[in-house]
């Protein structure tokens, strides 16, 4: 077996996950989590709660103390792209039956269809269950009925959709890669991966020896970043605390109890998924994953777990190389369930404290959203906030409640983080077992093992 995935798991992709492992067995999430409790108790006391010094001080301090926290931000976010690029192209790569790659790409992109709008309509449920506006109602401006309608002219129309699908072709691939437009970049090197496995071995070999050394240099990268992650974390719940105070966080109580408690439920429906479709016990999945979920905790960032997710996946649940390494990649760009869920909470929640009724079609309209702007989203911390303005704008919500909340996106940014990647290593488990078979054997015939 060692010897029939090298060919397709690069070493240092291998020696990564390793390096990876040794920071969860150190204990790098018991850091994160101190860093988060020493940040907010910094912040209280630089914060206008506390009044140790003049606001404008203490916005000064924190700006500061939030430094190495950005510095670790734009170090993640500096990488995506090209780590995605050669991932994605590897993984396909690794794939030898156009036919299964075919039937695969469409299994995956639809089950991460179906379980992101049903992690959003979970979200809208227990936001409306739970009710967690209702303590801070009348903080917000009423809106009119009129105001927050959506005019059906905003709206795309049949007509338009060629035009739109169109879109989604980058004409020129580095302009996507400098916007950022993470669905195109996908696209390309889907159709770069595709266009090697259709070569002759020795025509796409250099090309996939350039990609491998782009992905160690990525890796590498995040290497670095992830020795920043406690003091990051630190910082950035320091300059929070110290910008809105900490009784305005605990204040938001309710919300974030209601954000964790639909996460727990989605975690809920994977795991009836899993065993019901896959066969496998939910219990042993989650102590074969344990490390790279609480890795993803901790850096709050499904591609910087990446390599950790694609060796759990190969090593722990057995998943052969071409499922795993086209699935993760795939699925850290395109499966943001827990994003999408937080997000229709968050929509719920701020409409309770405007005071503004959703209905139905609104309703089905941030499931929509939420399902649209997860698919193409940078897999870095804190990009659920800028998806969230434009949910929230598109269904009449003055997009600057998101002050509101914040205060507590990051302790929610790392719990919903950890929910994408094991919805990644669910679709990884279900793939394996709906492709059937294994990859071609080796010289040995089967008869014999």
């Amino acid at each position: 077996m060692p010897n029939q995935t090298s060919d397709f798991y690069p070493r240092p992709l291998r020696h990564l996950s390793s390096y990876l492992s040794g920071l969860v067995q150190g204990k790098l999430w018991l850091k994160v989590l101190i860093g988060m409790f020493l940040g907010l108790i910094t912040g209280t006391l630089l914060g206008p709660s506390v009044g140790l010094v003049e606001p404008e001080t203490g916005t000064l301090i924190g700006n500061w103390l939030a430094f190495p926290g950005q510095l670790f931000l734009a170090t993640i976010q500096m990488i995506v792209i090209p780590l995605v690029i050669a991932s994605v192209v590897r993984g396909l790569a690794a794939s030898e039956d156009l036919e299964q790659l075919r039937k695969l790409g469409l299994r995956v992109t639809g089950f991460f269809v179906i379980t992101t709008a049903m992690a959003a309509s979970i979200g809208l449920w227990i936001g409306d269950l739970i009710n967690p506006g209702r303590m801070m109602a009348g903080l917000g401006t009423p809106v009119e009925a009129g105001e927050n309608s959506v005019p059906v002219a905003s709206m795309p129309g049949v007509d338009e959709l060629p035009k739109t699908l169109i879109g989604l072709l980058p004409g020129n691939p580095l302009d996507a890669m400098v916007e950022g437009q993470m669905l195109q970049v996908v696209i390309f090197s889907i159709i770069v991966g595709i266009a090697l496995v259709s070569m002759a071995p020795e025509k796409s070999r250099p090309m996939l020896d350039l990609l491998d050394s782009l992905q160690q240099i990525c890796m590498t990268v995040v290497r670095w970043a992830m020795r920043l992650a406690p003091i990051a974390v630190f910082g950035l719940m320091a300059q929070l605390t110290t910008t809105l105070g900490f009784r305005a966080m605990l204040g938001m109580a309710s919300y974030v109890a209601t954000v964790i408690a639909g996460l727990l439920v989605l975690l809920g429906v994977y795991m009836l998924i899993l065993k019901l479709l896959a066969g496998q016990s939910p219990v042993r999945f989650l102590k074969d994953t344990r490390d790279v979920l609480l890795l993803a905790f901790s850096t709050s960032s499904s591609a910087a777990v990446m390599p950790l997710s694609i060796r759990t996946a190969e090593d722990k649940l057995g998943v052969r190389p071409s499922v795993s390494q086209f699935v993760i990649p795939l699925g850290a760009t395109i499966n943001m369930n827990g994003t999408a869920l937080y997000q229709a909470v968050a929509t719920i929640f701020l409409a309770q404290v405007y005071g503004i009724d959703l209905s139905m079609g609104s309703m089905a309209l941030v499931v929509a959203m939420a399902v649209g702007a997860s698919i193409g989203s940078p897999a870095t911390p804190g990009v659920g906030i800028v998806i969230l303005a434009m949910v929230l704008q598109t269904v009449g919500i003055p997009p600057s409640g998101i002050a509101l909340i914040m205060g507590v996106d990051r302790i929610l940014d790392m719990c919903r983080t950890a929910i994408n990647v094991t919805g990644d290593l669910v679709t990884c488990r279900l793939m394996e077992n709906l492709a059937g078979k294994r990859l071609p054997p080796e010289p040995v015939p089967e008869e014999t093992s």
